[in-house]
């Protein structure tokens, strides 16, 4: 026991990796701790922090015997001033390989103990002890468990630190997991009298990655045929761990587990067995691993990506270069306040991958020396996209995209230089190392034992379909294939707008000549110009197809059309309608923000589709009830296609593998998939989806072509054929015309119902007791004017016999038009048999001059209620 004094001095001198959780561990369990350099400039640790007391204790904690655990009795107690809060560690044990700290240990510990004082003796409750010591867990994880490295700078400005901290991989493994067999039945029924199945997974896992394989339902012999990517360091040393559970909706159940040292994959290069599964499991596992080296030039980049076009690999592509991006600082970044220092972090974004660097406080010229890693498909044709935010805005101080093409032609495959910010300051810049490495599989025999194979020595003749695997019957496609859903967005009005066309000076105010602006999921609509109005009424309706994924964001902005440059009127953003999104309609008016006035009404619907033809016809029948004159007929269902594979394609002149592509077609949308290079049975796994307006009547055309143009074979497919099939879905091989002998394509081709919510056509319940008799949105057509002049019409409504207030409603009146639209909705609560006894008049009215009391009937309608199904609700003329 000693003063704590020492370690307030240490906490005082702010060196940032004293803070991390090992220093504070060397510092407790080493008194004689070195003086810092004089050079180290002090930091603010936070006030009101003060070490009060630390116990070495009588364990040392220096050299160990690898697999020791480590079980100290070390007591430090530490004081928060600010809050009057003392709080300490007495005692911890750290157990299963800790060892030396250098190199990394390959794994993470396994056990963790820790015995809180103080305050912090909250955090030995039951629920809260496993959450804090797995928040520690993962802490010592992130910086001790390979391909982390401990890295203590001697010397100030030290180069390429994160290089240092994070070396290039030693290989990269590539893990198919294909299949197990013969697993333990873990579902019981009937209190174990009845023997179920297991619902089976597996997590996959190297060292701190971890990739979890989907849920095969009911299986005692499950199918993944799934693919995953590692980071391999040190070889022999990591190693590859599998375990099997059983999903359960409390407590998965352990079914097995298997381990493998990554030497071994490098001494075969390629290695596929049947693995038995370990403590406590029975049955067998099904891998293929394969050991890809890293090359520097790009001469093999296009064998590799030949190689993995065959290779039909989920959940993602197989990847043909690996990218190391080294973040060492920034410089003169722009200040978002005068006088106030950002606290930059950068974004680093590959296609739909996104990293984070961490945060540096107050300080226009940050230095991060962090490291990133992005598995690339296609080099020659992708970007890194690389944006410096500030932190506790999210506000960009400056942006970046390099075509990681220019890698493939630069020495050593190797960018190491400043890099010039835009939408930045004049002299605002970002230093990195970038280095790509083409991963190569040079081997390509197939090896099954952990002996390497020897040379010439192929597969092909025990029968093996690991490279020539049989033709499917279906097509495969992913779990996100047929879930997107239609966005339905009405633009209805706007209203009290801002006047922008003022005369002489601004002494005449006038008015403005409003459209707008809608963007949804990567769509943009613009609607047709008001002239001079400042409550236009648009009544134009838009379709969008929008995936699966939450807080997709719909943006409505309001302009001011002019001769030059068009005046800007107020925006609102709000997220999308979608499953997602908070909700499957939303209605109302919404107030136009960035100006002083001004508000939207719109509605948006989600359409999820249904696989029901039934209802086909109504839907056709309401989208022409309430088609708007301004707007697109809409869209009746979704067609999704799913473009697996195609065979026996006819050859080029020459006896040559064409480069095959395939557009698809409906109506006047078309789309184009990748182009395989050099192949008669080429894979795409590509999804397609289209808005369709009427089936009965349209057809899907697909056309496989060379990439010179040559006609490979066609097919019409008629929408019919799929409005007879089981569900509305044909899966399976479709011959091709104009394709020689034997060319074909596998689809899987469904067609899902777009029913609206407000149409009417989904049965909608009523209470026993009593119902709600309502009006469905609508509007009038081909009125007709008693006057010479456009009327200005409303809809008067009144539930018969009685007339008073309680009866009556009345919608708005809509100005100069004999084909007015009101989409407004009116209740009447009462009990269900008092309702079916009633009529409902609805009489049509023109709004003449306020100055006369006269209202000048257009037109009258009674409904009789009780030759209605009001439970189920109807929507027509």
């Amino acid at each position: 026991v000693e003063k704590a004094e020492w370690l307030n001095k240490v906490r005082a001198k702010g060196r940032a990796h004293v803070c991390q959780p090992w220093e504070v561990g060397r510092a407790c369990s080493d008194p004689q701790l070195t003086p810092l350099p004089p050079h180290v400039p002090p930091a603010d640790p936070g006030p009101g922090l003060a070490f009060l007391r630390a116990v070495h204790g009588e364990v040392a904690g220096g050299e160990h015997r690898p697999h020791d655990p480590y079980v100290g009795d070390i007591h430090i107690d530490v004081e928060v001033k600010k809050f009057f809060c003392k709080a300490g560690v007495k005692g911890m044990q750290l157990g299963e390989q800790l060892a030396s700290l250098t190199p990394p240990i390959a794994s993470p510990p396994q056990t963790l103990d820790i015995n809180w004082t103080g305050m912090t003796n909250l955090l030995d409750i039951p629920g809260l002890s496993s959450l804090s010591d797995s928040v520690i867990m993962d802490s010592i994880a992130s910086f001790l468990v390979l391909p982390n490295r401990l890295l203590v700078p001697l010397v100030p400005n030290l180069h390429d630190v994160a290089q240092l901290r994070s070396p290039l991989p030693r290989g990269i493994v590539r893990v198919h997991l294909r299949e197990a067999k013969d697993l333990q039945s873990k579902d019981k029924y009937v209190r174990g009298l009845i023997e179920g199945k297991s619902d089976p997974y597996a997590l996959v896992r190297v060292g701190t990655q971890l990739f979890t394989s989907r849920v095969v339902d009911e299986s005692l012999n499950p199918t993944w045929n799934e693919t995953y990517e590692f980071v391999v360091h040190e070889v022999p040393g990591q190693e590859l761990e599998v375990e099997l559970f059983d999903k359960d909706p409390d407590q998965d159940d352990f079914l097995g587990r298997m381990k493998l040292d990554f030497g071994e994959v490098l001494q075969a290069r390629v290695l596929e067995e049947w693995f038995p599964l370990q403590d406590g499991g029975q049955g067998q596992l099904h891998l293929r691993l394969e050991w890809l080296t890293l090359l520097s030039d790009a001469s093999k980049l296009e064998q590799v990506l030949q190689r993995n076009r065959g290779i039909s690999s989920k959940p993602e592509a197989p990847s043909a270069a690996i990218l190391v991006i080294y973040l060492d600082r920034a410089q003169e970044l722009p200040l978002k306040k005068p006088g106030k220092e950002p606290n930059p972090m950068v974004q680093l974004s590959v296609q739909d991958v996104t990293r984070e660097s961490r945060v540096v406080y107050n300080n226009s010229s940050p230095v991060w020396d962090d490291a990133f890693r992005f598995f690339l498909q296609d080099p020659a044709n992708q970007d890194i996209d690389i944006q410096v935010k500030d932190d506790t805005r999210q506000t960009s101080l400056g942006s970046l995209s390099v075509r990681l093409s220019r890698l493939l032609t630069a020495e050593d495959m190797t960018l190491d230089q400043w890099f010039q910010l835009e939408n930045s300051g004049p002299s605002s810049r970002i230093y990195m190392k970038l280095i790509m490495r083409i991963l190569f599989l040079d081997a390509p025999e197939v090896c099954h034992t952990s002996r390497p194979c020897v040379p010439g020595k192929s597969d092909v003749e025990t029968g093996s379909s690991v490279d020539l695997p049989p033709r499917p019957s279906r097509a495969s496609p992913d779990a996100q294939f047929g879930t997107e859903s239609v966005i339905r967005i009405h633009l209805l009005e706007a209203e009290n707008l801002i006047a922008k066309d003022n005369f002489m000076g601004g002494m005449i105010r006038g008015k403005s000549d409003p459209y707008a602006k809608v963007r949804l999921g990567g769509h943009s609509f613009r609607s047709h110009v008001i002239k001079e109005e400042l409550s236009p009424r648009w009544n134009e309706v838009y379709e969008v197809i929008v995936n699966e994924v939450p807080g997709q964001e719909v943006e409505f902005e309001i302009y001011d059309k002019d001769i030059d440059k068009d005046d800007f009127l107020g925006r609102w953003v709000g997220t999308g309608t979608g499953r997602g999104g908070g909700g499957r309609n939303r209605t109302g008016w919404l107030p136009l923000e960035d100006v002083k006035s001004g508000r939207l009404h719109v509605r948006l619907e989600c359409l999820p589709p249904t696989p029901n033809g039934a209802e086909l016809e109504q839907v056709l029948m309401v989208n022409s009830l309430t088609q708007t004159q301004r707007s697109a007929e809409l869209s009746s269902a979704l067609l999704s296609v799913f473009l697996d594979r195609a065979a026996d394609l006819p050859l080029r002149k020459g006896s040559k593998p064409p480069s095959p592509y395939v557009s698809l077609s409906v109506r006047n949308v078309s789309y184009k998939s990748k182009t395989i290079t050099s192949t008669s049975e080429p894979v795409w796994d590509e999804g397609f989806s289209f808005l369709v307006k009427r089936p009965h009547v349209e057809s899907l055309e697909l056309q496989v072509k060379d990439e010179g143009g040559q006609g490979l074979g066609a097919l019409s497919l008629p929408l019919t054929q799929l409005l007879t099939a089981e569900k509305l879905t044909l899966d399976r091989w479709f011959p091709l015309s104009h394709a020689g002998s034997g060319g074909q394509v596998l689809l899987r081709v469904q067609l899902g119902i777009l029913v609206s919510q407000r149409s009417g056509v989904e049965p909608r319940s009523a209470a026993a007791t009593g119902a709600e008799t309502e009006s469905p949105p609508g509007g009038l057509e081909k009125l007709r004017a008693s006057s010479k002049d456009i009327p200005d019409p409303y809809v008067s409504l009144i539930l018969l016999p009685d007339k008073n207030r309680v009866t009556k409603r009345k919608t708005t009146v809509r100005k100069r038009t004999l084909n007015p639209e009101f989409n407004e909705r009116f209740e009447w609560e009462l009990p269900l048999e008092e309702a079916s006894r009633r009529k409902l008049e609805a009489c049509v009215k023109n709004s003449v001059s306020f100055m006369s009391r006269e209202k000048e009937p257009l037109g009258k309608v009674h409904l009789d209620l009780s030759q209605m199904d009001l439970a189920q609700g109807k929507a027509q003329w």
